[in-house]
């Protein structure tokens, strides 16, 4: 229900969920040659693997050198420096001017690499728990269900303009099409297909939802956009499943865009 969303990691790269699986990395040496007729599968796991290691050991040891990295991963420098520029390809690592505490020594310093904004992100956040611990915070001191629903619209239309621009801006017949792609742009991986014989309408289908394991305690956000589709596309709308739900895509169904209907009648989330 938020924005956010994984790249797809080019050349065998670490995409988020990678690199949040990573886990406590064994500090252990890697062969410092390939095996003769790996199997290419093999070969590109290890590539990740590796990958990985060298992002999480800059996690945790703050911005790292290359000869630092290979000392501290047992590799050699080149295959660090293959490592950093694949990571820094991917927008995971970047490059830094080394400080320098003290005299300055001859020649240029050594660059050290650090973590992006999104590379941090792609390792285990607490993120979920601040929001679903903030939200019970507002039910307990501010009215309860009444107020985590209050905060759902006024979330929704604070996020509204885009999808209203887009929407407005398309024929009746296109405006699902044009709902799904705005959706799209903000990371909800979202589509519209004809719904399925005998209903009369579309199915506007998300599969990604950021907010998932937030919704599973507190429904009324996807209540609130529910409701916000219906008012949005002029017509009653039904959500039928939900990913915060355990289903694997939130599915809502748009009827036929009638000019005369209400959306006031929006279909309530299943969870």
């Amino acid at each position: 229900m938020t924005q956010g969303t994984a790249r797809s990691g080019g050349r065998g790269l670490p995409v988020p969920e990678e690199l949040r699986n990573n886990g406590v990395v064994k500090n252990v040496g890697e062969a410092r040659e390939t095996p003769a007729g790996a199997p290419q599968e093999e070969l590109a796991t290890g590539e990740r693997s590796t990958r990985n290691r060298v992002a999480r050991s800059i996690l945790d040891h703050g911005p790292s050198t290359v000869a630092e990295l290979a000392e501290r991963l047992g590799l050699t420098q080149a295959a660090v420096r293959r490592h950093l520029d694949a990571l820094a390809g991917d927008g995971v690592v970047e490059a830094r001017e080394q400080r320098v505490y003290g005299a300055r020594t001859r020649g240029r310093p050594a660059k050290a690499f650090a973590l992006t904004d999104y590379g941090r992100d792609a390792f285990d956040q607490s993120y979920d728990k601040l929001a679903a611990d903030a939200l019970r915070w507002i039910a307990d001191r501010e009215g309860g269900n009444e107020a985590i629903a209050a905060f759902a619209r006024a979330r929704i239309a604070a996020q509204a303009g885009a999808y209203r621009e887009a929407v407005e801006a398309a024929t009746p017949e296109e405006r699902t099409e044009a709902l799904a792609k705005a959706l799209s742009a903000d990371g909800y991986a979202a589509t519209a297909r004809s719904a399925p014989h005998p209903q009369k309408g579309e199915q506007l289908c998300q599969h990604h939802c950021p907010v998932a394991h937030v919704a599973e305690q507190f429904p009324q956000l996807c209540e609130a956009e529910t409701e916000f589709f219906a008012e949005l596309l002029g017509t009653h709308v039904q959500r039928l499943a939900t990913i915060a739900h355990g289903d694997g895509v939130c599915t809502t169904f748009i009827p036929k865009i009638s000019h005369n209907a209400s959306a006031s009648t929006a279909g309530r989330n299943p969870a």
